[in-house]
């Protein structure tokens, strides 16, 4: 998902990333709390102060964003569910679970965890500030918890919306899914509920804009808009998931597949089996022993007047974890790791013994004849 993610650190087994846009939202924070809510709540000091404690709340603020996404991640690993990990974003943060919760009782916990961390800590930094009130400590500092009270607060009721991807948007779809019994029909109803939502922000974020708020507007237009997109995402993925079911790689590879030995020349994979059948991936096999494969893009990086002299077995790729996979993988698994590496054809082997080929062609085909006919003909509901 975040591709460009940087890891900073781990905490109780959770890799700890940043994606780069974090760093937009960061320097707004700080742009505003420098220039505005600190300068207002504690007049007299120098802008290096009002810069310092701008950063030092940005900070608080963000670790408050990572204990939120930690205590989702904590309560997911309870149920069994695996975290890809935690990444900070321009829209806040995000715990990247590997599966989607396997009921309507561990998404719902799951969901409340985050928020009532935010409150936790939220009642935490106001008993602070209100201490250090009766305590007359210095007024920066406290201006800093009462902004941490603040923010966490906001964060906790914000979260509580019922849209996706938002804490409330699953509170919302557990409670669908427990009633109904079918969590597609739940997504597809949470979902729509989302798109209410982010329309209604969008045009709050409109009115706001040509009422001269520039900044407030545009970000709850932003905000809108990928809550839209979230929303949508989500229930086209649990669609593909759903329309999958149980396949696996073996039902949906292609056995009957061209295959070159290591002692061809290249110029007869070439112009025998790319040219003549158009496929420009041939694994390369000797016997039923799986070697690996050639495709076009290897074909391109040796000069044409060489590929009678040039064999197979001195250029092809070999087969490894990263371009084979198992006959009993899920097809919905394989789906998710196409989309992680961009990889879009895949050797089907098993114990070094070739089985087949799957590209992204074959799961993308099946899903629109899927789409023509109608998924409740050859495959129900995800239920529990």
């Amino acid at each position: 998902m975040f591709t460009r993610a940087v890891r900073l650190f781990d905490i109780f087994g959770f890799q700890i990333k940043v994606d780069p846009s974090w760093l937009l939202i960061a320097a707004l924070l700080v742009w505003t709390l420098s220039g505005g809510y600190f300068p207002e709540r504690v007049p007299g000091l120098g802008r290096g102060d009002y810069l310092g404690l701008a950063v030092i709340a940005m900070l608080a603020f963000f670790l408050g964003l990572i204990l939120h996404e930690l205590a989702h991640s904590l309560v997911a690993r309870r149920f069994g569910l695996g975290i890809g990990g935690i990444t900070l974003f321009i829209f806040g943060g995000v715990a990247e679970l590997d599966e989607e919760p396997a009921s309507p009782v561990s998404e719902f916990w799951i969901a409340v965890a985050g928020p009532a961390m935010s409150f936790a800590l939220a009642g935490l930094a106001w008993l602070t500030y209100r201490a250090l009130q009766g305590a007359e400590v210095s007024a920066p500092m406290q201006a800093v918890f009462e902004y941490l009270a603040i923010i966490n607060l906001i964060l906790a009721v914000f979260n509580l919306l019922p849209a996706f991807p938002l804490d409330g948007g699953r509170v919302l779809r557990a409670l669908l899914w427990r009633s109904s019994g079918d969590l597609v029909r739940a997504t597809r109803n949470a979902s729509a509920t989302s798109e209410v939502i982010a329309y209604a922000l969008i045009a709050f974020g409109l009115v706001s804009l040509f009422s001269g708020s520039t900044a407030g507007g545009l970000w709850q237009v932003l905000i809108g808009l990928f809550l839209m997109s979230a929303a949508r995402g989500t229930y086209q993925q649990l669609l593909v998931k759903s329309a999958l079911g149980n396949r696996t790689v073996a039902r949906m590879m292609t056995e009957d597949v061209h295959q070159a030995g290591p002692d061809d020349p290249l110029s007869r994979v070439v112009n025998e089996i790319m040219l003549v059948h158009a496929v420009s991936f041939v694994p390369v096999t000797e016997g039923e022993h799986l070697l690996g494969y050639v495709d076009s893009g290897l074909v391109r990086r040796i000069d044409r007047e060489n590929w009678d002299n040039t064999q197979v077995g001195d250029i092809f790729i070999a087969a490894d974890s990263e371009n084979t996979v198992r006959p009993d993988l899920p097809a919905d698994a394989l789906l998710q790791n196409i989309a992680k590496t961009g990889r879009r054809k895949y050797l089907v082997a098993e114990n070094g013994r070739f089985l087949g080929v799957i590209t992204l062609t074959d799961l993308l085909s099946y899903l629109a004849v899927l789409q023509e006919i109608g998924p409740g003909r050859t495959a129900s509901p995800l239920k529990t």
